[in-house]
């Protein structure tokens, strides 16, 4: 035997059993797939817990139910992810999206055209946008470019892919053939069915029709269970947080790889301390929405000013910290929507929780008075009316010497704003939040005003507030004495600005991928964690449109769902 023969010999001795090791322990023996489609199957390991019957197959897990985890656990489930998990704290799903009044926005649509084939195609969704997004994007010019063409590049996907938003939505079985023009939009692009169901309650039901129909092996509904922490790869590190971004300052990579969560059904200690912790390992989608009902926690730490102001939104803490404990930045964290017009309840105006007063009311004709008169262009932006509504005096309130800051204006409709509102006006009637009133009861001062704006609706003046669109007002002309007809009849309601939206959020980008950078830096995504929703900042500066909630919910949810997707088909399959 040579010496080359002899130390072949020995070579093989010693690595035949190291790949026989490696193979055994790294490698499945019924499928010998690659080194990394391994190594990232043992970095999201499957696991199951004692609360739910979870089978073995790994999962996409995503957290919250409103409509932009619907979405996301649709995508998700269309574009091969094995099963999907939706974790929801609350006992059923929905969130504020079900609740979505006035509807959604999409441009150009099909539906457009068939409602208004006379406005020609809306090519303005993005200007619109950006000039709502106000001095957060425009002060961004000069100063930081890169931010704003990060917003402005999170505005594009939104508008652009609003039409296929809208198609996605109606080829499910969504009625959204009505179409409406709200504040600050420059054309009629705000879509909801002509039946009674609001938007936001058609849309939810119809993506969990779809969802339950994928079977129980492929997607399971957890409700009340909530997310305490992301796991993350115990390789990677995370820093402390840092004020308003809240996040790690030396930017050390991050791997997420599942979630740990507690049934709320099992504790009863009323701490959080009670039930046992659980966890679902996997890539995870972050969709539980905003912190408007956080008013002693996340917004009482950004908006202070806001104390006492009443809100559309439950009470129930905000998830943000979440994010940033693994290193995401927030952004915007102090820019809160305030909708000029939520319903004081007459026969309990002090409750702080209140029903919104759709802003669809006022796009299909309503307008506001106070004192029996108009004060402002009731189409312009929810921030420009909030504003005007609040720098009014705070006289005739109801139990005004409260802690709860409230003003006293009224909403009226036509019967040709309230006809086209049918679907909402009854509800708001039985509810005793609006009333039928005939113009012959009405103080004298609200029927000059109306006198006044038949003839502005009739073109025979201009609005002093130019108000250049009037919905579907058709109250008539004045008879021989200068007088509105006395026997038509009006709905009338009283309301208030209210905490509705919050515009800050985690950064993320075009992907839905959570930045762990601040907007305008070089991108850093934090592996394995997507985010879409109102718990997202970054889109809508300084205000948010009306109907661009449930758009940004189905937009950025479907990316963040088909993105997890690919994740975990390379993970598992």
């Amino acid at each position: 035997m040579t010496r080359r023969q002899t130390r072949l010999i020995v070579y093989l001795a010693v690595v035949i059993p190291i790949v026989a090791v490696l193979y055994h322990h790294i490698l499945p023996s019924s499928s010998p797939e690659s080194f990394t489609t391994n190594l990232v199957n043992r970095l999201f390991t499957s696991e199951t817990t004692d609360m739910t019957s979870q089978t073995s197959r790994p999962c996409v897990i995503v957290v919250g139910g409103g409509l932009a985890g619907l979405s996301a656990a649709y995508s998700a489930l269309r574009a091969g992810a094995p099963s999907v998990r939706l974790l929801e704290r609350a006992s059923k799903p929905g969130g504020n999206s079900i609740k979505a009044s006035s509807g959604i926005n999409g441009a150009p649509t099909r539906f457009q055209q068939a409602a208004r084939p006379s406005l020609g195609p809306d090519e303005a969704f993005w200007d619109d946008t950006v000039r709502s997004a106000g001095a957060r994007l425009a002060s961004q010019t000069t100063s930081q470019p890169a931010a704003r063409a990060q917003r402005e590049s999170l505005i594009s996907v939104l508008t652009q892919r609003s039409a296929d938003a809208i198609n996605f939505l109606a080829d499910l079985g969504v009625d959204l053939t009505v179409v409406a023009q709200l504040g600050g939009h420059t054309y009629p692009r705000t879509h909801r069915g002509a039946g009674k169901t609001p938007p936001g309650a058609a849309i939810i039901a119809t993506l969990l029709g779809k969802l339950k129909e994928a079977g129980e092996d492929r997607f399971e509904l957890m409700t009340d269970c909530e997310v305490t922490r992301l796991l993350t790869d115990p390789t990677t590190t995370v820093s402390s947080s840092n004020g308003n971004s809240g996040s790690s300052v030396d930017h050390q990579p991050v791997t997420v790889t599942g979630v740990e969560y507690r049934s709320t059904k099992e504790d009863n200690s009323g701490d959080g301390n009670g039930a046992s912790l659980h966890q679902l390992t996997g890539p995870v989608i972050f969709t539980t929405g905003g912190f408007g009902g956080d008013t002693h926690g996340l917004l009482a730490r950004y908006r202070p000013d806001l104390n006492g102001m009443p809100s559309t939104n439950d009470p129930r803490p905000g998830t943000h910290d979440l994010l940033a404990a693994v290193g995401a930045r927030l952004v915007d964290m102090d820019s809160v929507q305030i909708h000029p017009t939520g319903f004081v309840d007459p026969a309990n105006p002090q409750v702080p929780v209140k029903f919104l007063a759709a802003e669809m009311l006022r796009g299909e004709g309503g307008i506001l008075l106070h004192n029996g008169k108009r004060f402002v262009n009731e189409l312009e932006t929810r921030e420009r009316v909030s504003n005007t509504i609040m720098a009014l005096p705070r006289d005739g309130v109801q139990g005004s010497s409260s802690s709860l800051r409230q003003w006293d204006v009224q909403l009226l409709l036509d019967p040709g704003a309230a006809e086209a509102a049918a679907g909402h006006m009854g509800f708001y009637v039985w509810k005793g939040l609006m009333k039928k009133m005939k113009i012959s009861e009405l103080d004298a001062t609200t029927k000059e005003t109306l006198k006044e704006y038949v003839s502005i609706v009739r073109g025979e003046r201009e609005d002093p507030f130019r108000r250049k669109a009037f919905g579907h007002w058709k109250l008539g002309g004045v008879n021989s004495d200068g007088v509105v007809d006395e026997d038509a009849e009006v709905c009338v309601g009283r309301v208030t600005p209210i905490v509705h939206f919050t515009m800050g959020g985690a950064v993320f980008n075009e992907h839905a991928q959570v930045l762990s950078s601040e907007l305008g830096e070089e991108q850093k995504p934090i592996r394995g964690l997507w985010a879409a929703g109102e718990i997202t900042g970054g889109i809508h500066g300084d205000n948010r449109l009306g109907g661009s909630s449930l758009l940004e919910c189905v937009v950025f949810g479907r990316i963040a769902g088909a993105e997890a997707a690919d994740v975990a088909k390379t993970a598992y399959i």
